[in-house]
Parts: C-alpha cells; sequence; structure tokens
C-alpha cells in the first residue's frame, strides 16, 4: 500500500502545483516504500529534494535524482575476500558471481598453495564489481603492520574473513585494525555442511543439528573474545548451498552497512536460488521505477521533452532486457537454467512470458488508441497533465516488465525444486 499512496500523493500534488505539500510528505513516504535494507537516496540527498521542493525548483529535484540513479548503476563495489588454502574462499567466490568451479573465469578451487598476492575477479555480470581474493593470515610472509598497506587497504569496500576452523590471533589483530581504520569486517565461518555430516556420522544417535551449529557459532566467538574482538559479526555459511544457515543474514547485513548509493549494485548480485533474494531484488528495482516516473514526470513538464527523452520504444526493450538479465533470465543464461532443469531451451523458452516483449506493450484496444492521441497533445503542450501522464506510463509500464520477469524467475525456480 505505500507505492500506492506515493503514487496517488504525487500525482494529486503535480495537479495542483502544491509542491510544499510534496515537500513535507516527501520524507515519510519514501522511508515507507524502501527495502528494509535501506533505500537508494542517501539522508543528505532526501533533504536536498525536500529542500528542492519547497522552492519549487523542479529542475534540481530531476538533477539530484538523476545523480542518485547513476550514482547507483555506475558504483564500484570491491569486496576482499581473505583466507588461506582450503577454507572455501574460492567457492565463496564463484558462488557470489554466479560461476561453476569449472567455468570459465571462475576462482581456482582445490589449489595446494597458498595466494600471497591478490587477485582480483569481476562479476561476469557487472563489471563494476570486484571480488578480491587476498592472502590469509597464517602465510608466512603476514605482517598485521604491513598486510593492509601491502593489499591495498583503502580500495575495498569490506572485509570478508574467511576460515573453515577456529580463527587465529592473527585474524583478531588484523580485524582490530580493520576496525581501528574505519572499514567492516565480517568473520565467516565455511564449510558448516562438513562439519555437520561428520558430526552425524559419528554421533548419529545424539546429534541434533541446531546444537551443533550453535557449539560451532560459540567456539568461533570464543576465539575471537579471547583476544580481544569485541562483538564480531560471524557467519556460518556453506558453499555449496548459499540458502541455508547464515548467507541470507550475511547479504542482508551487508546490504544495511553499505552505502545507499552502492546498496542496488549489491543487491542485484544476490543470487536467484530462493524466492527471498528475488524478492529483495525486486524491492530494489520498484523504488528505482519509481523514482524513473518522477524524474520523467517532472521533465515533461516542458514541452515537446517526452519526444526528446521519453520511455520509448527502443527504452522499453531495453528496460525488460535489463530486467531479464538481473534475474538470470537473459539470452545467454537461459540455457544454462535448461540444463539444470533437464530440458530444451525451447521448452524454458515456452514456459516464460517475459520474453514475448509485444505481448506485453501491444494494446489494440480504443481506450488505448484514445490515450496515446491525448498523450501525444499532451507532450506538445508540456505542463501538468503532461506530467501526469508520463509519470503514469513510466512507472506502470516499467513495474509491469519487472513483475512479469520476477513470476518467471519463481516459476523456473519452483521447478528447479
Amino acid at each position: 500500500m505505500a507505492m500506492e499512496e506515493f503514487v496517488v500523493s504525487t500525482l494529486k500534488n503535480l495537479l495542483r502545483k502544491n509542491y510544499q505539500h510534496l515537500a513535507d510528505n516527501f520524507p515519510s513516504l519514501y522511508s515507507t516504500l524502501i527495502s528494509k535494507a535501506g533505500g537508494m537516496l542517501s539522508l543528505e540527498t532526501v533533504s536536498g529534494i525536500q529542500e528542492a521542493l519547497q522552492e519549487g525548483n523542479l529542475k534540481d529535484v530531476v538533477d539530484k535524482i538523476q545523480e542518485s540513479l547513476s550514482a547507483a548503476e555506475n558504483a564500484p563495489l570491491d569486496v576482499a575476500v581473505i583466507g588461506g588454502s582450503g577454507v572455501g574462499k574460492s567457492s565463496f567466490i564463484n558462488a557470489l558471481r554466479g560461476l561453476g568451479h569449472d567455468e570459465e573465469g571462475s576462482a581456482r578451487v582445490g589449489v595446494v598453495d597458498t595466494t600471497t598476492k591478490k587477485i582480483p575477479y569481476k562479476h561476469p555480470k557487472y563489471s563494476n564489481v570486484t571480488f578480491w581474493d587476498l592472502p590469509g593470515t597464517g602465510t608466512p610472509q603476514f605482517s598485521p603492520e604491513s598486510y593492509l598497506e601491502t593489499v591495498g587497504f583503502s580500495q575495498y569496500d569490506f572485509f570478508i574473513l574467511v576460515s573453515a576452523s577456529r580463527f587465529t590471533c592473527n585474524d583478531a589483530v588484523l580485524a582490530q585494525k580493520i576496525t581501528e581504520m574505519g572499514k567492516k569486517l565480517y568473520f565467516m565461518r565455511s564449510k558448516v555442511d562438513t562439519d555437520l555430516y561428520n558430526e552425524q556420522r559419528a554421533k548419529p544417535k545424539s546429534f541434533q543439528k541446531e546444537r551443533v551449529l550453535q557449539q560451532i557459532r560459540d567456539n568461533c566467538l570464543h576465539s575471537l573474545t579471547d583476544v580481544g574482538v569485541l562483538e564480531p559479526c560471524i557467519f556460518l555459511i556453506s558453499n555449496f548451498d548459499l540458502g541455508e544457515f547464515d548467507f541470507p543474514r550475511l547479504e542482508q547485513t551487508l546490504l544495511e552497512d553499505l552505502p545507499a548509493h552502492k546498496r542496488h549494485t549489491f543487491a542485484l548480485l544476490l543470487p536467484n536460488f530462493c524466492k527471498e533474494y528475488i524478492d529483495m531484488k525486486k524491492e530494489f528495482l520498484q523504488e528505482k521505477i519509481l523514482l524513473q516516473a518522477v524524474k520523467s514526470g517532472i521533465i515533461a513538464v516542458v514541452p515537446f521533452m517526452p519526444y526528446i527523452s521519453g520511455f520509448d520504444q527502443t527504452e522499453q526493450e531495453n528496460c525488460l532486457k535489463f530486467y531479464r538479465e538481473y534475474f538470470g533470465l537473459d539470452d545467454k543464461s537461459i540455457p544454462e537454467m535448461a540444463q539444470k532443469l533437464g530440458t530444451s531451451v525451447e521448452d524454458v523458452k515456452s514456459r516464460m512470458k517475459s520474453l514475448d516483449f509485444w505481448a506485453l506493450v501491444r494494446d489494440d484496444s480504443l481506450v488505448a488508441k484514445v490515450t496515446s492521441g491525448v498523450e501525444a497533445f499532451c507532450s506538445a503542450n508540456g505542463g501538468c497533465p503532461s506530467a501526469v501522464l508520463q509519470f503514469l506510463k513510466n512507472y506502470f509500464l516499467r513495474l509491469k516488465f519487472l513483475n512479469t520477469v520476477v513470476d518467471d524467475a519463481k516459476l523456473l525456480l519452483r521447478e528447479m525444486k
């Protein structure tokens, strides 16, 4: 209901040119429609938009929204993953990049030699996202005093320190230095599924999954607090099934801790292996749709602007294409999906409604033809009627594309389970 309330309120105030009321309502309405992990607009930007609305400066509103959209779409994200050989570091990096261990460009798995220098791995779909494989604290060359300078500490947005057993004193020292320098670090205890399997085989009668998990968590906590790490963020992970254990909580925590303009980038990286992640991606994209619609509506106040920078057929096709890529339903991913389902590419395509662009946009009804004529007239004359029409067109057509793609993603997810 929050999204609908925002749309109705915005349209009413645009028609009445009641910019003061728009300004008064904007912060509270915006806070109710964003993801619980946070939105794309920083508090500073929200205040700036409110101030511009109070002054009736619509150009400044458009500029601030466009700056935020561009920042979110192009924000570089550098993730540092620290750990020694055999702890599951490469498997974790591959999972976040959506790659199998034997695919081209994947991080090497099962390597005996310990990493001695940082290795970058670009995300195959998002070139502005890089995962950095950093040497662990157990290497002979490790020195707490020089490590962070050697690996280029300042370039990373956050650090994930991976261990398959106990965290060491060196891990704790490094954590303290990272925290002191104002960066976030998260402890990831990997291979939890292996521990559970071994425990169940050793003690089949007394085995209790939750008790074993709590023992692992307590062990990690004690090994860090005993050497001075206060309130460490510890997450239990299985690299072979990221939907299990603490991985969803890790993703949620990272989203909440990242700056506003980087949340969107990280949200798109979420793998589509569960309904919750698909819905989270959808929430972020719904916010983006709303901001795009507000921007388009304000621009349309100027006569003929919808013809110059409107949501035309080319933009519509690109929009649908981008949504398919976000949810792993692009042309390159469909054959991989078919292989996982054990069926043909044609069979997968036959189940997807998001592949038929014209079926989504074609409307030969009389009402649609009249609306098209009214839109053309208003676009040429500008003003509030043009703003409202362009807002509605952008918002509901983009939302239709998104909902169709999300439905396809959930359908195929159910087929794989």
